[in-house]
């Protein structure tokens, strides 16, 4: 029997749309099959599709589950900031005024709202493993790598290689080798790979880049708050805990803009969220 369900697309980490990372949200997924859900998400096509169910949990607003064309994730930063925002502008009743908990595959997720509207989410915990892997640079077809920084798998649930680069130029200037990125990819046993460098002169201090396989080939995620969580993480295991801006999408001709703060409760990652398809979706 055909079903109509609510259905956002929202523009997250931008104020103006079609400048972010693009997200679908199911508004209510109550009963639908996982095959339905991963058959939606493949069809979206786009970086993740949420979709929205009760809590298990006491203590959550909501449960999410996170689905790419492919696969399923515990847990993903764009997907948790756009799935609050819809719910926010579609008139959620939250338990605690001022903040979200979010229920998804990793646990539960804070996320605050700012007087501006903006959300921010807690940046999970993260194992860091060390990487040393000369096929790096032949991967990024760059010899540009900052060889004063360490190179690191952030495991957060989802998985991102983390490079760190000599520049912001560095970073936009690369250009993978799609075979040597795969093989790169499957060795890391990673979900994508983070190349981060520092920018001058702008209201940003760091350039970053979301590099992964997706449907089998290399693609580029516009605006990433799970790798820029991690890459938070990696700063403090560092003990570096200043806040800062990260500007993404840069190569994709998008303006992906992020805060990063570091506080007493916790690491956040913010931006603006924006709704630009409102309606309904036939199931």
């Amino acid at each position: 029997m055909t079903q109509l369900r609510a259905f956002k697309q929202v523009d997250v980490f931008t104020s103006t749309p079609y400048n972010g990372n693009p997200l679908a949200v199911i508004m209510d997924a109550s009963g639908l099959s996982d095959e339905q859900m991963q058959s939606i998400a493949r069809w979206t096509n786009l970086s993740e599709t949420t979709f929205v169910l009760p809590p298990t949990d006491p203590a959550a607003d909501y449960r999410v589950r996170i689905f790419t064309p492919d696969t399923e994730f515990p847990f993903a930063g764009h997907p948790t900031l756009g799935t609050a925002h819809a719910l926010l502008e579609s008139g959620i009743v939250l338990k605690q005024p001022g903040q979200i908990i979010q229920e998804c595959g990793l646990g539960l997720v804070r996320v605050k709202i700012s007087e501006d509207g903006a959300l921010a989410f807690a940046a999970p915990e993260a194992i860091l493993t060390p990487f040393n892997d000369a096929p790096i640079s032949n991967a990024l077809n760059s010899n540009q790598l900052e060889e004063q920084l360490p190179v690191m798998i952030a495991d957060m649930g989802i998985r991102w290689l983390l490079v760190p680069m000599t520049s912001a130029d560095a970073v936009l200037a690369l250009k993978p080798n799609a075979v040597e990125f795969s093989r790169l990819v499957q060795k890391a046993r990673v979900d994508g790979v983070a190349p981060f460098g520092p920018l001058a002169g702008a209201d940003e201090q760091y350039e970053v880049r979301g590099l992964l396989i997706e449907q089998g080939a290399l693609a580029e995620d516009p605006v990433t708050g799970s790798a820029n969580a991690c890459l938070a993480r990696y700063f403090q295991a560092r003990g570096v805990e200043l806040d800062y801006r990260v500007r993404q999408g840069t190569a994709l001709k998008r303006a992906g803009r992020l805060s990063v703060r570091y506080a007493a409760d916790g690491i956040w990652i913010g931006g603006q969220t924006v709704t630009v398809i409102d309606g309904k979706i036939r199931l």
